[in-house]
């Protein structure tokens, strides 16, 4: 059709023919080789790590203080940390939303502009981990939740920004086609033909980048955002190791329930497609 955009073109990638293939895992082989004898990877240590482990938390970690977990103090962090989260993957979905149609080779409004500077966002948010921002926020707005927010957001956009944009890139063009044919601008083209073919997909997405969100927002706070990973550096710095073990089972029961809560969702989601 006359007028339609033109669709980028995938193709597997495939190794050269022998013998330049088999000096690729030659080289490959040869890096592993090298990289294991600088770092002085021994397999006698390896097999002695959990026999070492085993005595570390038998003598330092036990038995934790469960009792701790119940002070309305520390319940009170657990709400920060599910709040920080709640925020800041919210915060990242609204804003990866709108990235991840600029960012779509297929249907961006403009290639020459907002492809490459939505690319670049995108592309940068992933690169700093969350721990980075987390830091770089509290140097800049001092220690608080909401250093933790902005930090989480960023990491958010990034993350459901990529799988947003992938989605957009395998529609059905044949939806997109009929809706210009009826002289549709951008944004409607967006609403009306892209948006239901990839509505159920970021459904899931935005569940799990929430529960990926969760992960990182009950450690964050260890950097000065709040939460229980202020509670948890504290008692690290005070060699509080009963107390320790008890926060660090907590974050474990909790992302636990995170992870069946997202997984329950999903599975609704995709049996109501």
């Amino acid at each position: 059709m006359r007028g339609a955009s033109p669709t980028r073109e995938w193709s597997r990638f495939r190794f050269p023919e022998t013998p330049i293939r088999f000096l690729l895992l030659l080289a490959a082989l040869v890096f592993v080789g090298y990289a294991f004898v600088y770092l002085d990877v021994r397999i006698e240590r390896l097999a002695e790590l959990f026999s070492r482990l085993g005595t570390l938390l038998a003598e330092r970690y036990y038995p934790p203080d469960l009792q701790f977990l119940a002070t309305p103090r520390y319940l009170a962090s657990i709400l920060d940390s599910m709040q920080m989260a709640y925020l800041g993957a919210l915060i990242g979905i609204l804003l990866a939303a709108p990235l991840a149609w600029f960012a779509s080779y297929n249907m961006t409004p403009s290639r020459r502009f907002l492809y490459p500077w939505a690319r670049l966002v995108i592309m940068g948010c992933r690169a700093v981990h969350e721990m980075i921002w987390t830091i770089l926020f509290v140097s800049i707005l001092g220690f608080g939740m909401l250093a933790g927010t902005l930090a989480l957001a960023l990491f958010c956009l990034g993350f459901a920004g990529k799988l947003f944009s992938e989605e957009i890139e395998a529609i059905d063009k044949g939806q997109v086609e009929a809706i210009r044919a009826t002289g549709a601008g951008h944004l409607q083209v967006f609403v009306f033909a892209v948006l239901p073919q990839v509505r159920v997909a970021w459904t899931g997405i935005s569940i799990y980048t929430w529960d990926v969100a969760f992960r990182a927002a009950t450690v964050v706070g260890f950097f000065g955002a709040g939460g229980m990973g202020w509670y948890l550096q504290r008692h690290v710095q005070q060699l509080d190791n009963e107390r320790v073990a008890a926060i660090i089972l907590s974050i474990v029961a909790l992302v636990l329930v995170s992870e069946i809560l997202s997984a329950w969702a999903r599975a609704r989601i995709m049996r109501g497609k």
